[in-house]
């Protein structure tokens, strides 16, 4: 077992993270799966993707679940049977699930890497970020905004949703652990209320709907 945080965000929702520590064969041994979701695994080229793969099923054993309760719609959003709202995250040797049963939530993890500077122009005007001369802690707030915008579109789960032009996060403090999104897509409004937590070089946000119109 590799439990790592326990996040109890309210009554209704709650983050589960993983520390993939364990061998394949280990992670597989208990784990009964779907046809679909055997043949995902069985096609994944990268042990570290399979192990991940696994280690979200450990997570929803957590929760009770069983890969049986969870399914995905045609966009690739999972939902579980019993009607709560999940939300997924690998990264490395990081995995994560958020469940909720009042609200629709996203969960991103991320490993901290200097590559996020370099496309940041992709998903955020990099102008608001001129006053940061520290390197790491620009690649510390960059990150924030990427798992953000992510933990956002996994939510809000449209095609042809930009990250840089249809999606906002408010200004943050490091120190505050947590802000606010908005989505601005055509004639419509999406809030979000965001929270994010830093460990072992690695970084997770995940995003509460609020209202959306």
């Amino acid at each position: 077992m590799a439990l790592y945080k326990t996040i109890t965000v309210n009554n209704d929702t709650k983050v589960l993270i993983w520390k993939i520590e364990e061998s394949f064969e280990a992670l597989n041994r208990d784990v009964k799966l779907t046809n679909h979701c055997q043949e995902r695994l069985d096609g994944m080229r990268s042990e570290i993707h399979q192990r991940g793969f696994l280690s979200v099923r450990h997570l929803l054993a957590e929760f009770g679940y069983t890969d049986f309760d969870l399914y995905y719609d045609e966009k690739g959003k999972p939902h579980l049977k019993d009607g709560k709202h999940i939300s997924i995250t690998h990264s490395f040797q990081f995995s994560a699930i958020i469940v909720s049963a009042s609200t629709p939530v996203g969960i991103d993890i991320e490993m901290q890497r200097d590559k996020i500077v370099r496309i940041a122009h992709k998903f955020t005007p990099l102008e608001e970020y001129r006053t940061i001369a520290n390197h790491d802690a620009l690649v510390r707030k960059l990150t924030i905004v990427w798992g953000g915008k992510e933990s956002i579109y996994k939510v809000y789960a449209e095609k042809g949703l930009s990250f840089l032009k249809h999606i906002d996060i408010d200004d943050f403090s490091m120190e505050v652990s947590h802000t606010k999104g908005t989505v601005y897509y055509g004639k419509d409004t999406a809030k979000y209320a965001l929270d994010f937590l830093e460990f072992d070089g690695f970084t997770c946000v995940y995003a509460l709907e609020e209202t959306r119109s």
